[in-house]
């Protein structure tokens, strides 16, 4: 077993590349041998989502990363990190001094992978729609900045915003931005099912039993004209239903790569192993985990109630016994590398104490125990969240101060049951669209967020959010950002918990694995190959 670790150092709250991919790589695996890729996301369609994979629909890591290989998008988040780069485009830029104007000039001969050729109107089309399906998972809300789209000829489109939005050029980087062909994707409709067409690096195809997705194969699109090189001819993304399935599978050699997600017991058996045939690579990450509030529900409705919880838990212990070194402590939304990060909850709060938990509680009137239940997901964040579901559970009741049980569910149901407001106190994670402070922010607490939160702060959504989004140079937002998580400290819509590192494992033929995880965990499957590991 080797261990190697990509360090990626923090530059302006940005990544930059300081290493190169591991090992050499050839011309990419032979035609027909695909290099078999795990996971344990698993890919579900059903009758309250039943166009899973549709850009105007998924938001969550595991369909984006199905999208970011197939779905093409103006710009990309490059190989190492740092400001987007063109992809579809040519070139993009503000064209304004107020950053409420841009436009990109797409690559020439840029062409769908059925051959149809890609234009100016399909961007427009293809952006408009889903601004205009406002689907409830909550993606529309990424380009709810976009005023209006024009075209100039087939290669140029301008974007004009209703206020200043220097981070526009990331969001055009997400799946929901990508290109799709009006053929394909009805103007006013969600495509059910799990079928992708695009312009990307690779087409996709999926075999599909009982609604899900077993396994996916991406094949290598030759029509593609983009920023990145594929070192593949095929890769096969195949779904497991643990951790534990997925490391037979690469012991076996039946996979060539095991990605998200692994659990920590797994994390460190790979690590201390003697296999010297596999390599564990641990990379930046910026997953956090936190605890949300339908804060209208009675049983947490008083903010004291929140903030009491905010008091007791005890992030050290948590991470401590279900993480280990795979994970730190978090105090904010925003994660500690990102530029604008501050230690909110720990500057409020300090250190847990149980007496002035039950202070908060007394000041406000509360009755003592307060009873509710925690929900979480049992198929999502990986097999240690049950485990981390107990440990907040025990720190709850063990105060004395609440009466906690714990319910777990499958993402197929947790997930709409959440977005209707079912569950008064759940666990979520979050894997950012894009390495930026605005993503750890506004997905959560601006109008139609992420999670459907009814907690609503006319300050924040009004004045501070766009006070942030017209700092170009991001340092300069520190001031509105630093507010804006100071009041979600006082006011706890959400309790964040930890900061998680990101690992995959490979057999030692397999090139560029370093890259094949990005820091706000996006498959790149173009980056692998076959070759001698360095």
């Amino acid at each position: 077993m080797n261990r190697k670790t990509l360090v990626l150092p923090a530059v302006a709250g940005l990544l930059t590349p300081v290493l190169a991919a591991c090992g050499g790589s050839d011309s990419g695996s032979k035609s027909g041998d695909a290099i078999v890729v795990g996971t344990t996301d698993q890919f579900t369609a059903t009758k309250e989502a039943p166009a899973p994979l549709d850009p105007a629909y998924a938001y969550d890591v595991g369909t984006w990363n199905i999208l970011r290989q197939s779905v093409q998008t103006l710009m990309a988040q490059p190989r190492g990190e740092g400001t987007p780069v063109p992809d579809a485009a040519e070139s993009c830029s503000f064209t304004d001094s107020g950053s409420e104007r841009y436009a990109c000039k797409l690559r020439e001969g840029l062409k769908f992978a059925s051959g149809d050729p890609v234009t100016a109107k399909d961007v427009k089309y293809s952006i408009e729609r889903a601004l205009r399906i406002n689907a409830d998972s909550g993606v529309a809300a990424l380009l709810n900045t976009i005023d209006t789209i024009e075209t100039q000829g087939d290669r140029e489109v301008v974007f004009h915003l209703k206020t200043a939005d220097a981070t526009f050029p990331y969001k055009l980087s997400t799946p929901v931005a990508g290109i799709v062909n009006p053929k394909d994707y009805q103007a006013d409709k969600l495509r059910d099912g799990f079928d992708v067409d695009g312009s990307g690096p690779y087409t996709f195809s999926a075999d599909v039993k009982n609604d899900a997705v077993v396994s996916a194969t991406f094949t290598k699109n030759p029509s593609y004209k983009g920023s990145v090189t594929v070192n593949n001819d095929k890769v096969e993304l195949r779904a497991f239903a643990d951790a534990d399935a997925m490391g037979d599978a690469v012991d076996k050699g039946d996979i060539d790569v095991m990605t998200r997600t692994m659990s920590p017991a797994q994390i460190q058996k790979l690590d201390a192993g003697s296999d010297e045939n596999v390599d564990l690579v641990d990379m930046p990450g910026l997953e956090i985990r936190y605890l949300a509030f339908n804060t209208t529900a009675p049983t947490v409705k008083s903010k004291a109630v929140r903030q009491a919880m905010a008091q007791i838990v005890n992030r050290g212990e948590l991470v401590s016994k279900v993480y280990g070194t795979q994970a730190e402590p978090l105090y904010s939304l925003v994660p500690a590398t990102i530029t604008g990060h501050s230690n909110s909850f720990f500057n409020k709060y300090g250190n847990p104490s149980v007496d002035k938990a039950k202070s908060l509680l007394a000041k406000a009137g509360i009755t003592t125990p307060v009873k509710l239940t925690l929900h979480y997901t049992t198929d999502h964040y990986g097999s240690a969240t049950k485990q981390e579901f107990e440990v907040l559970q025990k720190q709850l009741n063990d105060s004395g101060l609440f009466d906690a049980s714990i319910q777990g569910h499958p993402w197929s149901a947790f997930r709409p049951a959440e977005r209707k407001g079912e569950y008064d106190v759940y666990g979520m994670g979050w894997f950012p669209d894009f390495p930026d402070a605005d993503n750890f922010i506004a997905p959560f607490l601006d109008k139609n967020n992420f999670l459907g939160s009814p907690y609503n702060n006319s300050t924040i959504q009004r004045s501070l959010i766009p006070q942030s989004r017209r700092e170009a140079d991001r340092l300069g937002a520190s001031k509105s950002l630093t507010e804006i998580q100071d009041t979600v400290a006082e006011d706890v819509p959400v309790l964040p918990l930890w900061q998680g590192k990101q690992y995959v494992a490979a057999r030692d033929d397999i090139t560029g694995v370093a890259y094949a995880l990005n820091s706000s965990s996006t498959l790149q499957l173009w980056e692998l190959g076959r070759g001698v590991s360095g």
